[in-house]
């Protein structure tokens, strides 16, 4: 019987109280849903009359395709501006110069410390009072605010965590064959760290989609916001939250899917890299392919 890392493998008598306890744990998550329908469908919320508005179409012309609209458009704004000052503060993060550093490590603090909510309420508030944007634009503004500066901030913290954990040898390639420290980050480093952290980006990226639904608290229409309007109007509370639901589901089960495909695509190219016929064998040995390759597949 082999030991694991953490914990001892169980034997049989533990295997068997696993299985016990999770049958168990299963009959209960089973009761607890069945109980839940059964309040349901008394109440009348699975109704044919409260389903007919999402065939009509009425629902999804005036209310959920608006919504998402506004959630797909508040995520995509932020998502760039998330990566782009990611980036810069990443690179704020890793100089050699003490100050920048500095600088760069009280901003990622603060704003990820500050709960996104409450960026987003300040916000709102400063360009409503003091124009910084027309007044239909302010809760857009403040919605992309709060999530640009936040997930902005912790993508910093994914990149420089890739950086940190690569060999020191990439680093001292660079610097072997005559580039600066500065020119050996952007270069050599930056490019593998983001490789081997997609995974944990990507997840970033599909936080910043979710927490569009913090919007409803600053007025913007987006999907949640636009549910509750359609919600109040055809008096079916329920099933347009199953159905937001499964619309939020399948866009963030969609992301993934991508990622995996550009995983995959990354990984076959750093491999091909390395097989290849030109894998940067220099005088001085391999130049950066085996630990590229390592770190893609680690990622």
């Amino acid at each position: 019987m082999s030991a694991g890392v953490l914990f001892d493998a169980p034997g049989p008598k533990a295997r068997m109280r696993h299985r016990v306890l999770g049958a168990v744990g299963l009959l209960l998550l089973a009761a607890i849903i069945g109980l839940v329908v059964w309040k349901f469908q008394q109440q009348g919320q699975f109704e044919s009359s409260k389903w007919t508005p999402f065939v009509h179409g009425e629902i999804w012309n005036s209310y959920l395709v608006p919504g998402l609209m506004g959630t797909l458009k508040a995520a995509a704004i932020s998502i760039v501006l998330a990566c782009v000052l990611g980036g810069l503060l990443a690179l704020g993060r890793l100089s050699t110069v003490k100050p920048i550093r500095w600088i760069a490590s009280v901003i990622v603090e603060f704003f990820r410390a500050v709960p996104v909510l409450l960026m987003m309420i300040f916000s709102f508030g400063m360009y409503v009072k003091y124009n910084v944007v027309p007044s239909e634009q302010a809760p857009l503004a403040a919605v992309v605010t709060g999530l640009a500066l936040y997930n902005g901030s912790v993508i910093c913290e994914v990149i420089r965590s890739g950086v940190d954990q690569l060999p020191k040898g990439q680093g001292e390639a660079g610097l072997s064959v005559g580039l600066t420290e500065a020119q050996t980050l952007r270069s050599i480093m930056l490019p593998q760290a983001v490789t081997a952290m997609l995974p944990s980006l990507v997840s970033q990226l599909v936080v910043v989609l979710k927490d569009t639904a913090l919007g409803y608290n600053v007025l913007y229409a987006e999907l949640l916001y636009s549910s509750n309007d359609a919600a109040s109007n055809y008096s079916n509370l329920v099933p347009v939250i199953l159905v937001i639901a499964v619309i939020y589901i399948i866009i963030n089960y969609t992301l993934t899917k991508i990622a995996q495909w550009i995983e995959r695509r990354i990984a076959r190219r750093g491999r091909s890299a390395v097989t290849g016929p030109d894998t940067g064998v220099g005088p001085g040995g391999p130049v950066g392919g085996p630990d590229m390759n390592a770190n893609t597949v680690a990622g």
